[in-house]
């Protein structure tokens, strides 16, 4: 075990954070895995149906009180814990590293996103207006208020742990809800982690932040069906997000999803070339391509594709993988779970056995001390053809397919004609096309000559099969909320 070398007590092994406290739980355990090393990082218990109510009720009893708190107050926490990771960045980066595989840069880089977010849904609390609407009576006075919908179970995937999961507790906690948070079995230790120190350091009320731990088949359905619970958020695979919503479909709560992206870059004949090159590198494989805009799918015009490719694969090709705590720090980390590598090694197949041509990578790296590791090496393959499985389903790993197109409105049309929705990049020097191509591209978010990813100001939807609702900016703080509206006759 690891923990002593980062600073994070063992007692966080087996436990959950159940009304302020940590649970020590005896019984069923998963061990977590260092992805680049094969050691283990820890273990974490199973929760089961009675450890999920036993949080949940917690969370329950806690509501009343923590939403009847003034938004001040409420934010007063937020910036605490923001306080207390930004002080610790460097022990939450360095466990995200250790349980996720990303470079230390990276993790560094989620745990500013971290506190960032606290510390803007700290500011966004006390900015929660109502409306009042005019009425066709001297005596009628009409208003709208926002309440807390009550306890929300916030769901994440295991590519940003912690980044994910703050997306979704502290909108949670500013609007006035209770929390019960499932981080994923593979990356469970920050979420908890942060969840300790806000009972342990922030003062956070008792039952107001739980986490437990578990399968998203067991766990993730007691939470998703528990009657208490009035809000499901979850980011993950497709799959798994139409399963959570059939469950909470049961006793009608409110979902928000955020779930595949496969995201397309068009790159027009007018691109700035070298931007195009060096965003698209960077958003292809950073994280292993373990992001949900990560750029899955490149169509680029033919006056421009041998050049684009050919120094997108040199560009690619001084990628270095390795350990993400050693030095020098590498690029790239490895994939988090070995399905995931699964996943990789059949798309990368099927693409050679129908045409594609592997320009780089196609394997894992060429080196014995990555061996042990889940590595695969950043691939680029051209000749790539809608028949392609990389080019119909979410790799989530660094795989870069690259198709040529005669033309931009067919680009448009293969962007579109997936059932993915969450981002779509577009290199253009043309104000024009840029404009109209933005508003035809079937997308939550189109980013033009940028490939900037969620920000916590703006708004981070997903469309078609991408998702439901919105995350991020105060949008996403609505999602937590019941809208009532107020209709008083003062002419009694």
């Amino acid at each position: 075990m690891v923990w002593a070398s980062i600073g994070i007590p063992a007692v966080l092994n087996d436990s959950f954070i159940i009304d302020g406290r940590r649970i020590g739980v005896s019984g069923p355990n998963s061990v977590v895995i260092d992805p680049a090393r094969g050691q283990a990082v820890g273990s974490i218990a199973l929760a089961d149906a009675g450890a999920v109510d036993t949080a949940v009720q917690a969370a329950h009893r806690a509501f009343a009180r923590w939403s009847e708190e003034t938004p001040y107050v409420r934010a007063g926490y937020l910036l605490r814990l923001a306080a207390w990771a930004e002080e610790h960045v460097d022990l939450l980066a360095r466990l995200t590293t250790l349980e996720q595989g990303k470079p230390l840069s990276e993790a560094r880089s989620e745990v500013g996103q971290v506190v960032k977010t606290l510390r803007y849904y700290a500011a966004e609390a006390p900015r929660l207006l109502g409306e009042t609407i005019p009425t066709e009576s001297k005596t009628l006075r009409s208003s709208v208020i926002h309440q807390p919908i009550g306890v929300a179970t916030c769901i994440v995937g295991s590519n940003y742990p912690l980044g994910l999961m703050v997306w979704k507790i502290a909108p949670a906690l500013a609007a006035g809800c209770t929390v019960v948070a499932k981080p994923s079995s593979q990356t469970p230790f920050g979420t908890l982690a942060l969840a300790a120190a806000a009972a342990e350091e922030c003062g956070f009320p008792p039952g107001v932040l739980n986490v437990v731990t578990g399968s998203g088949a067991a766990t993730g359905e007691a939470l998703a069906t528990h009657p208490l619970v009035r809000k499901v958020s979850f980011t993950g695979g497709n799959e798994a997000g139409l399963q959570i919503l059939a469950w909470a479909a049961q006793s009608v709560k409110r979902v928000t999803l955020e779930l595949g992206g496969h995201s397309p870059m068009l790159v027009a004949p007018d691109a700035p070339l070298e931007l195009a090159v060096k965003d698209g590198v960077k958003r292809a494989f950073r994280n292993a391509g373990q992001l949900c805009n990560s750029v899955n799918r490149i169509y680029v015009h033919r006056s421009i594709a041998d050049e684009f490719t050919e120094r997108f694969v040199e560009t690619a090709a001084k990628l270095r993988a390795g350990f993400g705590l050693a030095e020098p720090e590498p690029d790239i980390g490895p994939l988090t779970t070995r399905e995931g590598l699964e996943r990789v090694r059949r798309h990368v197949d099927d693409a050679r056995q129908q045409g594609g041509e592997v320009l780089l990578g196609g394997a894992p790296p060429d080196d014995e001390e990555l061996a042990s590791g889940l590595f695969f090496a950043p691939t680029v393959i051209s000749k790539a053809t809608e028949t392609m499985s990389v080019l119909r389903e979410e790799t989530f790993g660094p795989v870069a397919p690259i198709s040529v197109v005669d033309d931009m409105d067919e680009a448009i049309e293969r962007a579109n004609g997936l059932e993915y929705g969450l981002v779509a990049y577009l290199y253009t020097t043309d104000l024009r096309f840029s404009t109209l191509a933005s508003e035809r591209l079937e997308f939550g978010t189109v980013n033009v000559n940028n490939v900037g990813g969620g920000d916590v100001g703006f708004p981070y939807s997903g469309w078609k099969q991408s998702g439901l609702g919105v995350e991020l900016s105060r949008h996403g703080m609505l999602e937590y909320l019941n809208v009532k509206h107020v209709r008083v006759d003062v002419g009694y």
